[in-house]
């Protein structure tokens, strides 16, 4: 008989309440959990199935009390056609090419990061990040995770976009662009990017995190059409009026997943 070893619990817990940063006058709680060991890929694949997010090692999903505002989103690439702006977008960037590079962090990434930051974020945390608070937000990672770089004809970046590769799609952790550029909709195009690349790959789905209606910064993820959000426990089709129906259960503190 072959010994096989039992599967190491998979432990979640809850994060202290803090200010939404998405909603005004709210509070967000999150449940995380630690991504790490053999089965990583196939962990991380479960629970970005189930409405999780990646940041370094952790997998978190929102658990705020009262609230469901912040709605998983993802694309079927298959049924996807940009719309006529859409179709805008890629003849407005049509010079610009993405590269897939690893999850190095590089002093040229870096400053186009700040630039962005200070531009677009300038009250957030993530506008004090240091290179090396950066290097950390690209490089742990325990999974297959890219820096898809955006470069003109000149070879000059003008943006990025660091993608975690899923056993069903690619998924769009972080991007940004250059702040001056911001007529071009870069980060609509970034989304256009994936979504082909995902299509070329003959993956399912481009993930886009959560999509947050009431928010302007995460409103625009429902612009691409068709999508499909997690509500009750499955994945639908976004639909006007999107449904009220909450975001899927996440797991309860120590609870674990198989």
């Amino acid at each position: 008989m072959t010994f096989k070893p039992p599967r190491r619990p998979q432990f979640f817990y809850t994060t202290a309440p803090l200010p939404c940063p998405y909603v005004p006058g709210r509070t967000e709680r999150k449940v995380v959990t630690e991504i790490a060991g053999a089965e990583s890929e196939s962990l991380h694949d479960r629970l970005s199935r189930a409405g999780f997010r990646r940041s370094h090692n952790i997998a978190y999903a929102p658990v705020c009390p009262s609230c469901q505002a912040c709605v998983p989103i993802r694309i079927p690439v298959a049924h996807f056609r940009p719309d006529r702006t859409q179709r805008r977008v890629l003849r407005a960037n049509a010079r610009v090419e993405g590269f897939e590079a690893p999850a190095r962090a590089t002093a040229e990434q870096f400053h186009l990061f700040q630039q962005y930051q200070q531009t677009r974020h300038g009250d957030g945390d993530m506008a004090t990040m240091s290179f090396y608070d950066y290097r950390a937000m690209v490089e742990d990672t325990p999974i297959e995770t890219a820096v898809i770089e955006f470069r003109d004809p000149d070879d000059r970046l003008v943006g990025a976009c660091l993608t975690d590769r899923l056993g069903d799609g690619l998924s769009a952790v972080y991007s940004f662009y250059a702040p001056e550029l911001e007529r071009r909709s870069l980060g609509t195009y970034i989304v256009l990017w994936l979504i082909e690349r995902t299509r070329v790959l003959t993956l399912p789905y481009v993930y886009l995190g959560y999509w947050v209606r009431e928010s302007r910064k995460m409103a625009y993820k429902s612009g691409f059409r068709p999508a499909e959000v997690l509500t009750g426990a499955a994945w639908r089709v976004l639909a006007d009026p999107v449904p009220d129906a909450p975001a899927s259960r996440a797991p309860t503190p120590h609870e674990t997943v198989r």
